[in-house]
């Protein structure tokens, strides 16, 4: 009987993210084909393949915005933000799973709440902090929020150094390697593929993010990919074969990270089950 329900529970479950899958994809291939009409055939004709393909509304973004300079701020966040987040997380996950210090269950706990409370709840605190700290309209000071959002990986890396048999760091320390040899030579490239998977996600929800560069970047140089897609979507009656465009260039560089990395994801789920 146990098994049975197990069997339902699992194929409703595969139904579900199938019809998940298929209208995303679906809204994706609509977004792909609009992005290719102008806008009097989008009037008439949202849905179907378009008769006419015009790469005016991709020439247009590209050339009448600052397409290339958004991006590069984009990059410029996302890869800094990610490779601090992760370096420092790796760090505080490691002191956390292998010393033992006073209030060490508080500091779990500390990261742990961190998970249960999104940004918007203290956005005027952080705005004030910045004020103060003259970070305030900086790419600096947008990292620097990025990089605080360490619960996750904190709470995920933790989990995975406890797994990593200890045998392993004290035959380095016999053979004379300090701390920070064993981190960065042994542990780091053992995590690798579990660092690969928070990277992508955190890749992914740093590039997708709107709230925090709107918020807290208000000059216009310095603006970011998905604030210059909220531009035209701010005005959709008028721009809306621009913005299709633009939402397909602002995915293109993820989805092309997703395809190249998403085999990472699985390994990164997997990887680390050796025990003592």
């Amino acid at each position: 009987m146990k098994k049975k329900q197990d069997t339902l529970l699992r194929n409703a479950l595969s139904l579900l993210l199938l019809l998940f899958t298929s209208i995303t994809l679906i809204l994706l291939v609509i977004t792909f084909m609009n992005s290719f009409k102008s806008s009097s055939e989008l009037a008439r004709n949202t849905f179907g393949f378009p008769s006419t393909i015009t790469l005016q509304n991709y020439i247009t973004v590209i050339t009448e915005d600052n397409f290339f300079k958004y991006l590069f701020n984009s990059l410029f966040i996302t890869l800094v933000g990610v490779f601090f987040l992760l370096l420092l997380s790796a760090m505080v996950a490691y002191g956390i799973s292998r010393y033992e210090f006073k209030r060490k269950e508080v500091v779990s706990t500390y990261f742990l709440i961190g998970m249960m409370f999104p940004v918007q709840l203290c956005v005027m605190p952080l705005f004030v902090i910045l004020r103060n700290m003259q970070l305030l309209n900086t790419m600096t000071g947008v990292i620097l929020l990025y990089i605080a959002g360490m619960s996750f990986p904190v709470f995920t890396l933790t989990k995975f150094f406890r797994n990593i048999p200890a045998s392993i760091e004290e035959s380095a320390r016999l053979d004379g390697a300090s701390e920070f040899r064993i981190f960065f030579s042994i542990i780091i490239p053992i995590c690798k593929p579990v660092l690969a998977t928070l990277g992508l996600i955190n890749g992914i929800r740093i590039w997708n993010d709107f709230y925090i560069p709107m918020v807290f970047l208000s000059d216009s140089n310095k603006r970011t990919l998905m604030l210059s897609v909220y531009k035209y979507m701010s005005d959709f009656v008028r721009n809306w074969d621009l913005t299709f465009a633009a939402v397909v260039l602002t995915l293109i560089p993820i989805l092309i990270l997703y395809f190249l990395c998403s085999s990472q994801i699985v390994e990164g789920i997997t990887d680390g089950t050796v025990k003592e």
